[in-house]
């Protein structure tokens, strides 16, 4: 964040009343947000001149740009964290990030039980609070890392994903070029800001642009629309979910004439209900492929027919690769499906693990894998053929499939259990168990209310649940998966055929 900082300090003394964020507060000019960053910045240069690793409360308003900036000031590493995030996951966060500083307001800390002394000392007071610890570790720790994000990955532990201020500039300034973004404009930040990609294109990129940051306080369509409207919002990025439930909020009808483009990704997306929301929100949308680890790797041009645009998922950004390998890791020719590899500039620099990143694991010649399964076109666009990872994406939310077979599984009568993605127009993917359970009555009630009494998540329940004498199986007896998928997606058809 050096760089960013050192950019909006020379443009707020040029231009002090330009407005660098718009949030459920009001107007924000560049004098009002670098003069609170210096603030932040003096008092934690006040405790320590050691350059810091701090937690950010990440709410979508001007104070996380703030605070992010006053990290920047003090040659730091930021970590942004949701205000939402619960007390244990703030653990994780002090456990894998081993901060030296927390900002954050009162009720947030004490929301994530900041205040147990970890932190003894308290340098301001206000609308952030600055928590700190006695002594600052290195900041050369982070092998050049300047951002952390968490987020859930495929596995029921989240990860914090370390990123550096260059990755971050390069995925933004490809999105920039890929839009035809122009100093200035407006950008819409709807998407939590505690997320990886967030945090670059949402909250970095419209800083480094000169333009604005248009927030909402909370996901609301029609909130969302109005926004966009009142303030020229020129692009956002959205997830499918998001990007559906704008086409049939009310006003959808009205056109949005300054929104030259929505970049959807994140989740499984349907090529016709896209084209229809597209339609009806008159914009253009861009179907990527990405991840934090790799921010944004892939996009469509504006100029691509729907057909590209819509229903595969784009082409790697300039100086970054995509490539389709066998078991053996060797590459695929264009057109065969294989495990997916990426390898580019917005390559992470590893998982913080004890307040240092754990690097990557590459192959012999740089390539992340994903865990994707995916097909190179000769043309250079890449479509998405599924996950090698257990998971299911339901509106964004990663679903860790082994988490809640294992909680299905050890509910009493159960004997066999199969859960599985089946698709769905809005949230991309809904999950759906195939329960073989003997003599046991089983419903989506009685399984959902199992699940609530043993504090299973109430977002990680199936949404459908068939009993079935036995799980599909192949040849050789083992679980068939596909079938699995095939037959919980036509027994979902005909629960919504009937209701």
């Amino acid at each position: 964040m050096r760089k960013l900082a050192t950019e909006l300090l020379d443009r707020a003394a040029r231009t002090p009343d330009a407005i660098a964020v718009v949030d459920q507060y009001g107007e924000h000019d560049l004098d009002t947000v670098v003069s609170t960053a210096r603030r932040l910045a003096d008092a934690i240069a006040a405790h320590s001149d050691a350059a810091p690793t701090v937690i950010v409360q990440a709410d979508n308003t001007w104070l996380t740009l703030a605070g992010a900036l006053a990290t920047g000031l003090r040659g730091g590493v930021v970590a942004v964290l949701s205000p939402h995030a619960t007390a244990s996951e703030f653990d994780l966060a002090i456990e894998d990030i081993a901060p030296d500083v927390v900002i954050a307001s009162d009720e947030v800390l004490d929301h994530w039980g900041a205040t147990d002394g970890r932190f003894g000392h308290r340098l301001l007071d206000g609308e952030r609070t600055v928590l700190a610890a006695d002594s600052f570790r290195p900041i050369d720790r982070w092998a050049g890392g300047a951002a952390i994000a968490m987020t859930s990955g495929s596995t029921g532990r989240p990860k914090c994903v370390v990123q550096s201020e260059e990755s971050i500039r390069y995925a933004a300034q490809s999105t920039i070029d890929i839009v035809g973004l122009r100093q200035g404009e407006a950008v819409g930040a709807f998407v939590p800001l505690s997320s990886v990609a967030a945090f670059c294109f949402g909250l970095y990129l419209p800083a480094y642009l000169g333009g604005r940051m248009v927030c909402i306080e909370r996901w609301s369509p029609p909130a969302a629309l109005a926004a966009m409207r009142d303030h020229e919002v020129a692009w956002t990025m959205l997830v499918p979910t998001m990007a559906l439930q704008l086409s049939i909020a009310d006003g959808a009808e009205k056109k949005l004439p300054s929104l030259r483009a929505m970049t959807v990704g994140g989740g499984p997306m349907n090529a016709r209900a896209l084209g229809e929301a597209e339609e009806t929100l008159g914009t253009t949308f861009l179907r990527v492929f990405g991840m934090s680890e790799c921010l944004g790797h892939t996009s469509p041009a504006l100029t691509d027919p729907p057909e590209l645009r819509l229903g595969r998922d784009g082409k790697p950004f300039p100086g970054t690769v995509v490539r389709a390998v066998d078991a053996a890791g060797a590459p695929l020719p264009p057109g065969e499906i294989g495990d997916a590899q990426v390898r580019g500039p917005s390559l992470f620099v590893g998982y913080a693990r004890g307040g240092v990143p754990q690097p990557p694991e590459l192959t012999e010649d740089g390539f992340l894998p994903t865990g994707d399964l995916v097909e190179v076109g000769e043309d250079g666009f890449i479509q998405v053929m599924g996950r090698q990872k257990q998971i299911i994406i339901r509106g964004g939310r990663n679903i860790d499939i082994n988490e809640v077979e294992s909680a299905i599984a050890g509910l009493p009568g159960v004997v066999q259990v199969c859960v599985v993605p089946v698709p769905d127009d809005l949230l991309g993917e809904r999950a759906a168990a195939l329960v073989v359970a003997g003599d046991a009555e089983v419903t989506l009630e009685s399984i959902t209310s199992q699940l609530d009494q043993a504090g299973f998540p109430k977002f990680k329940w199936p949404e459908y649940v068939f009993s079935v004498e036995d799980l599909p199986q192949n040849r050789v007896g083992k679980l068939s998966r596909p079938d699995a998928i095939s037959l919980a997606s036509r027994l979902a058809g005909r629960v919504r055929e009937n209701a």
